[in-house]
């Protein structure tokens, strides 16, 4: 028999992990303005680098940096997105 495990319901696991175990995960029960802070700072993060990709000229990057570049910008709106939908749900219960 399942027992109940309120752990369980209270880290919920970041979707950004390569492996089976979740090594990072958000704090449902984190205030919700804190859990607006750490959107904020990824999505601010993420969209300063666009910017500074945007400013750059093309011609002195390598192609190698595109995927690392994509894979920052991945990592940072996934989290964002995530956090902020964990905001979302203390406000609008399921």
């Amino acid at each position: 028999m399942k027992t109940f495990n309120p752990l369980t319901n209270r880290y919920r696991p970041l979707k950004t992990s390569c492996s089976d175990t979740s090594v990072l995960v958000i704090d449902t029960d984190a205030s919700h303005g804190d859990l607006l802070d750490a959107a904020q700072q990824r999505l601010r993060a993420a969209s300063d680098l666009l910017e500074t990709l945007y400013c750059l000229c093309f011609k002195q990057a390598d192609v190698k940096d595109i995927p690392n570049i994509v894979n920052a910008l991945y990592l940072l709106t996934q989290d964002g997105c995530e956090l902020l939908e964990v905001a979302k749900q203390q406000i609008h219960p399921i």
